[in-house]
């Protein structure tokens, strides 16, 4: 889920100090009353210009949201803290190299659909699988509101996310688990390097003290807070992207270390499955394969008009002419 060569600008901007911003937060209580124009036009704004966003007011358990970290946070320091600190990444850190090549983090991936893994998943703590499972049902719910929402908000079908990202058996979620522990030297190592994500839509439920992650915007890294008050953040991966015919972006993020504190972050992920194909909308695209001849003449008579509907206008042409389909 990420790339690893970056522009040679990106890299140069690893030691840019990270600023604070407010990110666009989307209350769902706004989306049932008469401030629902205001949260869409916010959802849009968030989906088209920051590739980040805050949710409150999800529906999400806030008591099944503790219990999850809880559990991951115990399943971290019973089996997985000693054998990290015991791994060649954190030996190379110790002798002050450089591992530019690696994250520090101590992470492992859940499937939940279209099967689950988690049963393959040794020493989990008693009450993990049923409490995560319940956890995810109520977010792929959370998940596909806001691929509804979108799809509202881009003039499309509003299940067309979803059936965008169902193959035979449906979209694909899992969820990394990761800790990112206290390190000892993170002026020479990154939590988690620069990356968009490659699928979705990302809900993230992340360590309500310690800080760490970052989202690139307008070539400045920014500080995404810690998640209080229950709330969750998400992010677009590359695929809404695409599937937007780029309205919708997926943006850059990093994880950065830190020598006090050792941040949980809980992402989960809904995607396309193996098998979807993914294409752009065709209501998102402009029109093609016409002549300029025809759209000569349409523009005689439209000039002076809007050449949306003039480009609206080409499209239906096509589709009767050039055998363009939906």
């Amino acid at each position: 889920n990420h790339i690893s060569h970056l522009p040679s600008q990106l890299q140069n901007r690893r030691t840019m100090p990270e600023q604070a911003m407010e990110l666009p937060a989307i209350d769902f209580s706004d989306l049932e009353g008469e401030n629902r124009s205001k949260a869409m036009e916010i959802l849009h704004d968030a989906c088209e210009n920051w590739g980040f966003f805050q949710v409150q007011n999800h529906g999400v358990d806030g008591k099944l949201m503790e219990k999850v970290k809880q559990l991951v946070d115990q399943h971290y320091e019973e089996n997985l803290k000693e054998s990290f600190y015991q791994s060649e990444t954190a030996k190379k850190l110790n002798k002050k190299e450089n591992p530019s090549d690696v994250d520090w983090e101590s992470s492992f991936f859940i499937r939940h659909r279209p099967t689950s893994n988690i049963h393959q998943i040794p020493n989990l703590p008693q009450g993990f699988s049923k409490t995560i499972d319940e956890y995810v049902a109520e977010l792929i719910k959370l998940a596909e509101k806001l691929a509804s929402l979108m799809c509202e908000n881009l003039g499309l079908d509003e299940s067309f996310i979803k059936e965008a990202f169902s193959g035979k058996e449906g979209p694909a979620v899992g969820t990394k688990v990761a800790k990112y522990p206290k390190c000892p030297e993170p002026e020479l190592v990154r939590g988690l390097r620069e990356h968009t994500d490659a699928g979705g839509i990302i809900l993230l439920l992340q360590d309500d003290q310690v800080p760490g992650l970052e989202f690139l915007k307008n070539g400045e890294w920014f500080q995404i807070p810690p998640s209080r008050n229950n709330t969750i953040f998400v992010n677009i991966g590359d695929q809404v992207e695409v599937l937007s015919n780029g309205r919708y972006k997926s943006t850059l993020h990093r994880v950065m270390a830190d020598k006090n504190g050792s941040r949980l972050s809980i992402a989960t992920f809904y995607n396309p499955a193996g098998d979807a194909v993914i294409t752009p909308a065709p209501e998102l695209l402009y029109p093609h394969s016409y002549t300029f001849g025809d759209y000569l003449q349409l523009y005689s008579a439209t000039k002076f008009a809007d050449k949306g509907k003039r480009f609206e206008t080409m499209k239906e042409l096509a589709k009767g002419s050039n055998g363009f389909h939906d």
